[in-house]
């Protein structure tokens, strides 16, 4: 009986090896969770580090890609001053072959790999000049007169009270004094004449709409120039600006006078021949502020590769002898 007690007491784990044992399974206990919370930061900081590094290098990739793109739109601005310069004829008209990029723009796939570029040219010759609207500090009433149509005309629809506060806050902006015009305002005005056709949007009652207008339509920043001595090349004047220079043009007649200009078999090498179209005559067009040569040029070439583009817009401008370009704005987007 007493071995059989004794077996069982001495079965019986001491006070102190328990205590032992338990601290012994503790610590294993704490060190398993930290190596777990060590793994975890590093699998953690592994696929952040992979992350910023896949991030780097497409930002990389992009880099060289837009860096890229860049001098593809800048070759299409060289072609596109080539073209101008290549044109000897004397007067600039829709026919000719800087006004008709298509075909260079398809070609230049042919120079770049996996890339090309779109190319536009516009004659700013055919825009109305902005800053003539003001002789001094009174309104330039021909001009005006002409600004108030292309507003409340067919691409604007304007209102003409609505055009009529456009143009007096145009007036102050530009003008030198500090009275304010009918429903112009002289706030934050420049008192002076504008510098770029986006200055536009800084002025009371220009909004973006009317600014840019849309693929249908054009804005005034297709009509509108800051360049030149305020003729109007005849040749290459967008409709809107046709349908504006004289009160009784009609739509038929601006239809009859483009259609007549784009025709390769009629000479438009003078402004004669606008008295020539039989839908024209007796409209009291001003051929005197009319001309068929223009030496300002706005200039567009969009690099592409796939989705992505860079966009160069460029002004320049050509000498009389058609021999030198000069930039007279450049713009990288």
């Amino acid at each position: 009986m007493k071995a059989r007690i004794y077996k069982r007491i001495s079965a019986i784990p001491a006070r102190g090896e328990s205590i032992k044992t338990a601290a012994i399974t503790n610590e294993r206990g704490v060190a398993l969770i930290v190596v777990i919370l060590a793994i975890s930061i590093i699998v953690a900081l592994t696929i952040q580090l992979n992350r910023d590094m896949r991030a780097q290098m497409y930002a990389a990739a992009n880099l060289s890609d837009q860096t890229r793109l860049r001098y593809v739109a800048e070759s299409g601005i060289y072609a596109a001053q080539a073209l101008l310069l290549a044109d000897k004829n004397g007067f600039d008209a829709l026919t000719e072959d800087w006004a008709n990029t298509e075909m260079v723009s398809l070609k230049s796939e042919e120079f770049f790999d996996n890339a090309s570029f779109k190319l536009t040219i516009e004659d700013e010759g055919g825009k109305i000049n902005i800053n003539k609207v003001v002789a001094g500090n009174a309104y330039n009433v021909p001009v005006r007169e002409m600004l108030l149509r292309l507003l409340t005309g067919p691409s604007f629809r304007l209102e003409e009270a609505s055009a009529g506060e456009i143009l007096d806050s145009i007036k102050d902006w530009i003008d030198g004094d500090d009275d304010a015009s009918g429903k112009g305002s002289e706030e934050g005005a420049k008192n002076g004449a504008l510098d770029c056709i986006e200055e536009l949007l800084m002025i009371k009652g220009v909004s973006r709409e009317v600014f840019y207008g849309s693929e249908a339509i054009y804005g005034l920043s297709r009509c509108l120039t800051v360049f030149g001595d305020g003729k109007i090349n005849i040749n290459t004047a967008p409709r809107p600006v046709l349908l504006a220079l004289s009160a009784q043009m009609t739509g038929e007649a601006v239809e009859a006078l483009d259609a007549y200009r784009r025709d390769e078999k009629n000479s438009v090498a003078d402004v004669g021949w606008v008295q020539g179209v039989p839908e024209a005559t007796g409209l009291n067009i001003p051929v005197g502020s009319l001309t068929v040569k223009s030496d300002i040029f706005q200039i567009k070439a969009v690099g592409v590769q796939g989705r992505m583009k860079r966009q160069i817009d460029a002004v320049v401008s050509r000498d009389a002898g058609r021999t030198k370009i000069s930039t007279l704005s450049w713009k990288v987007e």
